[in-house]
């Protein structure tokens, strides 16, 4: 069977990639790069899984009893009615599944492609066979290929189990390597120190990978090739040629050619135990479950109970007694409280997308409205990461660009080494700028080396923030060396003495306090031992073997976003604390906290003075202190896993492959999308599409509203179901005829659903939603502290409803005009119940204004079927009710004004008892 690393894709043109229109074809003729999924519910599915719920059996039973009974009207209306509740599932249903969809589109894995020789970021999806993959760290790949170019590192660990990263070398430099490790009869390693790794070999490949052979189509699956383990050395040396789907890039850049896409690649093998993972349930849901199913098995009880009053106490029949368990059973049943939590988080995530905040993982959006810690980076998120050098220093002297026409002689030696410090080609903003600054003041001269490839690269590391180029001089095994780094880490380097290196210090604090980045340059020469033939020269082991002349600092500039100050000041008032977590100096974080109005405290806890510091101190430093620099990615997790111990709930933002374990750390980790890598993104709940600090406050304001609107239906299902409650089983106490039949409920549940599903969904933030303070994460909508004012409600309306019951049948009406009286006012307090939920700090006919475009389309629902349920003869003979006339009109209107009066009183006493609690909290 074919593998990646014997066979290889149809050549195409040294760095032209396909075509357009070849990408295309191939697209169509051999479909999209997707991994085996779970496909959306299918339709079969959804309608199983209403067959299935207790409502649904609860409508099957009570229709049974009708046919039993005799009453085949009444029969077939709830049957026909199971026809309602499966659309109205399906609709539901189809609109998350589009929300869902929708997300998954914009967070699918994007992959940068060589076509028609320009570079292009395309939906991963989009890749084909034949494309060239151009790669970075943190990268995760996209399809099965060839390296061509350049050296990788790559964690296969999500194939072969092995946590080691796995060296990958071109196929021309592999062969070649084979080749010399066969003949000396020993496995080839990377010459290297584990600190030091070949550098691009800029040698173009695409002759050899040609020459292996070209497949007829993407037909054979490759196989999943483990970490080599054993046999020739040739073999060993010729798999590390070939990376694979869904592997990630922990360090290089490189280029490479597509074999293999969707399901022939090694991980489409594993396919659906990979692809097909579930987000588990969040707190919230495993709470709404319990309290469902308990709720339920009260329902059973109390229902059961029904039964045996009306047949034994009240001596019914056992079928009609039945009927009324089953309508109280329905009654208690609260079965929008799943649809409420599904819908909600769903069409929220959704909704933050349109903030250009890509939610990874719906269950984060619950988390987002309890948020009090807000750690930040400062490169991209409060800047604009657009960097510029600013300035330029080497001994005394100085240069700023603005005020210049030419760059003095004196500084080309420093620019000269600083670009050849940079890659080529860099991804890295910094970078992008020195080797843009370089050109534009160098261009024509001798001391720029397009083209030039370094032998060697010591890469930054947590022990020495600083990166090494080696590169081959004109004698003899003697190679020049280019770094560039933190000043303090160059300065180290260069073995400066303490006079020499506070000068340096000066000059950088000096920058620092502007807002600028500071690195240093220097220079080296290293004279190593004549290699064997075929072999590396023995590199040293760290780049403090070598002797560097510290040649000056490079500063740069990169100016905050003008909407940061606002989102800050709107943080304060929403009670959230930003904390600057940055890899820069001390002074510059400082500087920029001052521009964008971060923080008013001075004090920078920096990342040695956090080693000095145990957990206990370091909290109680961490409560006066806003602004940490100089840190290193294990800091940030530290610190994030501290102020979370101390019960703070954290939001991170991260961008690297070292920033992953802090991200999953936090409450909320939010990954940028424009500078971040694919690793930090599938780590992050969150993701900035376009990096902006303001991005992450609208999100937290709409956490803050889905929270907010998931209270208000909780609240509402629960004090609506209370008065149906009341009037199923008060009647079998009281010896009185049945009021409310399965038939009543079903009507009731039509307009109970929309309402707590799509009206609340639909719900405008609160004039308060950032002025208050983030809500405590043991602060649930289930709790029961919240719920009782809602069952008070209820019961309320329910006294009141008997109440009127009572006094109708006291007065001698038909037992079917009190149903109608009864009826058409509890329809009529749903409406009711939904304005006094919207906001419980104004009455409720005061919301009658504020814009909802469902909320009306519900109010006219409920007309026609009130309309419809009087005016059809056969639907009110159905019903079990009578034309009420205007006598019962009337006394409708009275008990629906008491029951406006009622819930008036309730909202009062509950806004008096959180003024009370609010006291006693501010006071203790």
């Amino acid at each position: 069977m074919p593998t990646p690393e014997t066979q290889a894709p149809p050549a195409t043109p040294a760095r032209q990639g396909l075509s357009a229109a070849e990408a295309a074809r191939r697209l169509a003729t051999e479909g999209p790069n997707l991994l085996p999924g779970s496909a959306p519910k299918s339709t079969l599915a959804i309608v199983r899984d209403v067959v299935t719920e207790p409502m649904f059996l609860m409508l099957l039973a009570a229709g049974s009893i009708y046919l039993a009974l005799g009453d085949r009207g009444e029969a077939l209306f709830l049957l026909g009615f199971v026809f309602v509740v499966i659309g109205i599932t399906l609709a539901q249903e189809r609109k998350t599944q589009r929300a869902l969809e929708s997300l998954r589109d914009l967070s699918a894995p994007r992959a940068l492609v060589i076509r028609d020789g320009q570079e292009q970021r395309i939906a991963g999806r989009e890749v084909v066979r034949g494309d060239l993959l151009v790669l970075h760290e943190g990268d995760r790949i996209a399809a099965d290929a060839l390296l061509l170019d350049g050296q990788l590192e790559v964690d296969e660990s999500l194939l072969t189990g092995e946590a080691v990263p796995v060296a990958k070398l071109p196929l021309a430099q592999d062969s070649q390597n084979a080749q010399a490790s066969a003949s000396a009869g020993a496995p080839a390693a990377n010459a290297g120190p584990p600190q030091a790794r070949p550098a691009p070999s800029g040698d173009n490949a695409a002759h050899e990978v040609a020459s292996v052979g070209a497949p007829a189509a993407n037909a054979g699956p490759p196989q999943a090739r483990p970490a080599p383990s054993g046999g020739s050395a040739a073999h060993e040396v010729a798999s590390v040629g070939a990376i694979y789907a869904s592997t990630v890039v922990t360090r290089g850049v490189a280029v490479a050619q597509v074999c293999a896409t969707a399901a022939h690649t090694a991980v489409g093998r594993i396919g659906a135990d990979i692809a097909a993972t579930v987000e588990p349930p969040s707190a919230l849901q495993q709470g709404s479950r319990r309290l469902v199913r308990n709720l339920g098995i009260g329902a059973l009880v109390l229902a059961l109970a029904q039964v045996l009053l009306g047949w034994w106490w009240n001596g019914r029949p056992l079928l009609e007694s039945l009927l009324s368990g089953i309508a109280l059973a329905m009654a208690i049943l609260p079965e929008e409280i799943p649809v409420i939590l599904t819908v909600f988080l769903a069409l929220g995530a959704w909704r933050i997308s349109h903030q250009k905040v890509l939610t990874r993982r719906v269950t984060a959006v619950e988390a987002l409205g309890a948020i009090t810690v807000l750690a930040v980076d400062k490169t991209g998120t409060l800047t604009m990461n657009r960097m510029a050098v600013a300035e330029l220093t080497s001994g005394e002297q100085h240069f700023r660009p603005e005020s210049a026409s030419e760059l003095p002689e004196h500084f080309h030696l420093l620019t000269e080494f600083a670009m050849l410090a940079t890659p080529a080609d860099p991804f890295d903003p910094m970078e992008k700028a020195i080797q843009h600054f370089g050109h534009q003041w160098l261009q024509g001269t001798e001391h720029v080396h397009d083209g030039r490839e370094p032998e060697f690269e010591y890469a930054l590391s947590g022990e020495i923030l600083a990166m090494t180029r080696v590169f081959a001089s004109d004698e003899p095994n003697v190679h020049l060396l280019a770094t560039k780094g933190a000043p303090e880490a160059v300065a180290d380097l260069c073995h400066l003495d303490a006079t020499q290196q506070g000068a340096i210090r000066h000059q950088v604090e000096a920058m620092a306090e502007r807002g600028l980045r500071v690195l240093g340059v220097a220079r080296g020469r290293w004279k190593g031992a004549a290699p064997a033939p075929g072999q590396s020269p023995p590199w040293p082991q760290s780049q403090h073997d070598f002797d560097f002349d510290f040649l000056g600092l490079v500063a740069l500039a990169d100016p905050p976003r003008t909407e940061v100050p606002a989102a800050l000041a709107e943080c304060r008032r929403a009670g959230v604390r930003v904390i600057m977590m940055t890899g820069d100096h001390p002074a510059t974080a400082r500087a920029i906290a001052q521009q964008v109005g971060l923080s008013d405290r001075p004090d920078v806890i920096t990342g040695a003075e956090l080693e000095a510091l145990d957990d206990a101190a370091l909290s109680e430093r961490l409560r006066h202190v806003d602004l940490c620099a100089r840190l290193k990615p294990q800091h940030k997790l530290r610190l994030v896993q501290l102020l979370r111990a101390s019960g703070e709930v954290v939001a991170m933002t991260g961008d690297g492959v070292n920033d992953a374990p802090a991200l999953k750390a936090a409450d909320v980790g939010i990954a940028m999308g424009e500078r971040g890598t694919d690793v930090a993104r599938e780590a992050a709940a969150l993701v900035l599409l376009d990096d902006s600090f303001a991005r992450i406050v609208a999100a937290i304001r709409q956490g803050r509203r889905i929270d907010s609107n998931i209270r208000k239906a909780v609240r509402f299902v629960f004090a609506v179901h209370v008065p149906i409650i009341g009037l199923a089983l008060v009647p079998t106490l009281l010896h009185w005829p049945v009021l409310l039949l399965p038939v009543h409920i079903v009507l009731l549940e039509l307009l109970i659903d929309p309402a707590c599903s799509i009206v609340f969904e639909a719900e405008a933030e609160d004039s308060d939603t950032m002025a208050r303070a983030p809500r405590p994460v043991s602060d649930s909508p289930f709790a029961a502290a919240p719920l009782l004012w809602s069952v008070l409600q209820g019961l309320g309306l329910a006294a009141v409803l008997l109440g009127g019951q009572a006094w109708l049948v006291h007065q001698g009406w038909h037992s079917n005009q009190g149903r109608t009286v009864v009826f058409g006012t509890l329809v009529l307090c749903v409406l009711l119940l939904i304005l006094a939920n919207r906001d419980l700090s104004r009455p409720a006919l005061l919301g009658v204004t504020d814009p909802n475009p469902w909320l009306w389309r519900i109010a006219a629902a409920m007309v026609v079927l009130l309309a419809a349920v009087m005016g059809i003869a056969w639907l009110r003979h159905l019903m079990g009710l009578a034309l009420p006339g205007a006598q019962g009109a009337v006394v409708a209107g009275c008990l629906l004004a008491l029951c406006l009066v009622w819930l008036e009183l309730v909202r009062l006493a509950g806004r008096h008892q959180r003024h009370t609690a609010s006291g006693a909290r501010g006071t203790a």
